[in-house]
């Protein structure tokens, strides 16, 4: 079961945020959809092997106690179902905000059950802030980068073939560190259930576990990615190849950073959402370019946070309805 659910959350997982790593390649016309995927899904496996034990986790760790296997198969339920949705439409939603508010609605599921609250407040706010921090964080590094590749390029006279290599390694790096992060989501049920009956998985275990959501990963972008990535890639702003790289490497500096620095710190890395940060990154450039929003599709960044202000009322709503059809119909009990 636990094996099972990690699949479908890494599936749904690499359909909805392949887009995270590859919009600016695609976008900036230097591969083509097909081409930048291939890129990704080794870039990222490798990722997961070498870094992804560090955010990898139980569902919910910090955020709601103790969850038990009828509450993470109702987390995973919704959660899978929401990105699943958001990625047929083509609207990059972040994963760890989906998985971060169905905990949150097992949290209030159990607190209609048993009139006690178990959410922690103050993991649940400072996971809020690094939800806001990262697409500030991506504007605010993308913008100095966009200036410093455009006076590259006119300095040094870089031509197009050297640039799109260069995009290349910086798009391979974003990928590394996007399955350094975002393993930890995928596989978060299988350690939650396994580790009731069995203890916390042993390094060996959470490497194969890495190995194992990254193939899923993969097969999400492959098989229903390409909406999104048009999204990204080609509907906030237009791209060239100047605004494709520091978009791309401010994405992918805040998410190593956010993953790295903190388990230096504190033992464990911070699992932020790659989609705020990559749009973030891709706002930035596009402010950089034009001096403001007048080459950025406001309309376009309204309705995607649009969908990120309602996956916690969705996905929390569906978690607690989820949990009490398991526990009345199926009558399973813990």
């Amino acid at each position: 079961m636990g094996l099972a659910l990690s699949a479908a959350i890494a599936w749904s997982i690499g359909g909805n945020d392949t887009a995270n790593s590859i919009d600016a390649i695609v976008g900036g016309g230097v591969l083509d959809i097909k081409k930048a995927m291939t890129l990704f899904a080794t870039s990222q496996a490798v990722g997961a092997v070498v870094q992804g034990y560090m955010v990898m986790k139980t569902i919910g760790r910090g955020v709601v106690p103790d969850i038990d296997v009828v509450e993470a198969v109702a987390a995973t339920l919704a959660t899978f179902t929401w990105i699943t949705i958001a990625t047929l439409k083509g609207v990059p939603i972040s994963t760890t905000h989906s998985v971060t508010s169905a905990v949150i609605g097992i949290g209030i599921a159990k607190w209609l059950q048993d009139g006690l609250m178990s959410i922690n407040i103050d993991a649940v706010l400072k996971i809020i802030i690094s939800w806001i921090s990262s697409p500030l964080a991506s504007i605010a590094l993308a913008i100095p980068l966009y200036h410093f590749f455009s006076w590259m390029f006119s300095r040094w006279s870089i031509d197009n073939t050297i640039a799109k290599v260069i995009l290349i390694f910086v798009t391979a790096f974003s990928a590394y560190s996007f399955g350094a992060n975002d393993v930890g989501n995928a596989t978060g049920v299988y350690v939650t259930i396994t580790s009731r009956y069995l203890g916390i998985p042993d390094a060996e275990t959470m490497r194969f576990l890495a190995i194992f959501a990254s193939f899923f990963i993969a097969l999400g972008g492959f098989t229903v990615g390409k909406k999104v990535v048009e999204t990204l890639a080609f509907k906030i702003t237009r791209l060239d190849i100047p605004m494709a790289m520091a978009s791309e490497a401010s994405n992918a500096l805040v998410v190593w950073i956010f993953t790295t620095l903190p388990y230096m710190l504190f033992g464990y890395g911070l699992p932020i959402s790659t989609t705020y940060a990559t749009a973030g990154s891709i706002i930035g450039v596009g402010i950089a370019k034009n001096r403001g929003l007048r080459g950025v599709n406001v309309k376009t960044i309204i309705f995607i946070m649009g969908a990120w202000i309602l996956t916690l009322p969705l996905v929390a709503s569906a978690s607690i309805a989820i949990y009490f059809l398991i526990k009345t119909f199926v009558g399973v009990t813990m």
